[in-house]
């Protein structure tokens, strides 16, 4: 179980990683492109080292899975992940809706989340347990009776499959059309646990992309599962479904003919 003092160290965590990415935003740095294609700028290294140095201070047992660094005591129980910007693509263009993600994991499976928007100062965090705030206030999931009248976002339907495109799009037709959204990475997960979004949709995700967003999103009443409406942990393939109300967790699954 996460303790107050993980909790409190992973707000450190966010504060380090957001003074490493601010004075670049908007501004001058480096960028190279990674073998999977996707791009890694200055901020992006200079934030998870930021945090890596810390947790290494002050939680030497500890394992860290970092996107840019690796993984470090691999075969710890508990682990730290780290995404320090979730959302590269929009840093790059300048957008402050990329987030950094810290999550801590037990034996597999999330028991604390941040998700943090260091322009903005915006921060979600979540504990095993307990309620999910925002900026230290409690959040709730939104009720949602109908899932016509659902909010659904996307990052981008460029990330599904042919196949997966055909169960996305299945539940994009069962909501209104003109309440999906595109774009936002994990600023969306952070918009159903305060009731603005009501799914959120995914594939092709890593472990460092949704560890941190479970604790958030079930601590304020929704759920977080995979496209087969299992919990998500350190083995599940990468599909992701966030649903503020759970109880319209069969519908999203009939419409997408996975039921």
């Amino acid at each position: 179980m996460a303790t107050r003092s993980d909790l409190d160290l992973a707000h450190r965590l966010a504060d380090a990683a957001g003074e490493a990415i601010r004075p670049l935003f908007r501004g001058q740095w480096s960028e190279e492109q990674k073998s999977d294609r996707t791009f890694v700028t200055e901020a992006d290294q200079a934030a998870e080292a930021a945090m890596r140095r810390l947790i290494e201070a002050e939680r030497s047992a500890d394992g860290i899975i970092g996107e840019e660094y690796g993984t470090r005591n691999e075969g710890a129980g508990r682990q730290w992940v780290l995404d320090p910007i979730d959302g590269t693509t929009s840093f790059i263009a300048g957008r402050p809706i990329f987030g950094t993600l810290i999550a801590l994991v037990q034996d597999g499976f999330p028991v604390l989340g941040i998700i943090d928007q260091p322009i903005a100062r915006e921060r979600w965090a979540g504990r095993m347990g307990e309620p999910t705030t925002f900026n230290g206030a409690r959040v709730s999931a939104a009720r949602c009776r109908y899932l016509a009248d659902a909010v659904l976002a996307t990052t981008t339907p460029h990330q599904f499959s042919d196949h997966e495109a055909d169960h996305f799009m299945g539940l994009a037709k069962a909501v209104a059309e003109r309440k999906i959204i595109y774009g936002g990475d994990c600023y969306n997960y952070g918009l159903v646990a305060s009731g603005h979004v009501d799914i959120v949709c995914e594939a092709g995700l890593k472990l460092h992309d949704f560890a941190a967003l479970a604790p958030i999103v079930e601590g304020a009443g929704g759920l977080m599962c995979d496209w087969r409406g299992e919990p998500l942990h350190a083995e599940s393939a990468g599909d992701a479904l966030a649903i503020g109300d759970p109880a319209r967790l069969e519908d999203v699954l009939e419409a997408m003919n996975l039921a």
